[in-house]
């Protein structure tokens, strides 16, 4: 019995192709990217102008702090699009990086003296656990880099380069064996 080929489905030779399909797909997807980037990068424009007019009447300067950090986890987020567009993939590094901001926003409008003390506890749990998990994140290689064989890849360089150095080594002590 004949096996069907993976990147069909049942139908052979017929419109449903998974190659087709899957393209069309990621385009469709990079479409809605797009589509969230304009979003957040009106919502950034707003917001800035929210902080324009916060500064020309009486300023609240716990309101106006909480827009500009706002602010930032937009940035952070409309990178994070970039990212994904780019690579496909959604970096987790910088997702930990919006969360972080994010809580911390959160402390900046509360107020670190209103909120309770369990509250207080597990912020600074999940900022500990958020700070290793950066930390993991900076420490290990993108698994696009580990696949992917080129030099800019310092894991993947670093092991062709480890064998070109043992390769010259032994080429040079035959060499000296021979002289």
């Amino acid at each position: 019995m004949k096996k069907r080929l993976k990147s069909q489905f049942l139908f052979y030779d017929r419109w449903l192709d998974r190659h087709w399909i899957v393209r069309n797909m990621e385009a469709f997807q990079d479409l809605i990217v797009v589509i969230l980037c304009l979003g957040l990068f009106a919502v950034m424009l707003i917001q800035l102008w929210g902080i324009l007019i916060a500064l020309t009447q009486a300023p609240d300067y716990k309101q106006i702090t909480a827009k500009i950090l706002f602010i930032l986890i937009l940035v952070e987020l409309f990178r994070l699009l970039m990212v994904y567009l780019q690579e496909h993939s959604i970096a987790v590094g910088v997702a930990v990086e919006v969360t972080i901001v994010s809580v911390l926003r959160e402390v900046v409008v509360h107020g670190a003296l209103e909120i309770s003390w369990i509250q207080v506890a597990s912020i600074c749990g999940l900022l500990f656990i958020l700070g290793g998990l950066l930390l993991v994140c900076a420490k290990t290689p993108h698994m696009d880099c580990i696949s992917a064989n080129t030099k800019f890849c310092p894991v993947k360089y670093g092991e062709i380069r480890q064998h070109e150095i043992e390769r010259e080594f032994k080429h040079s002590r035959r060499c000296e064996e021979i002289a």
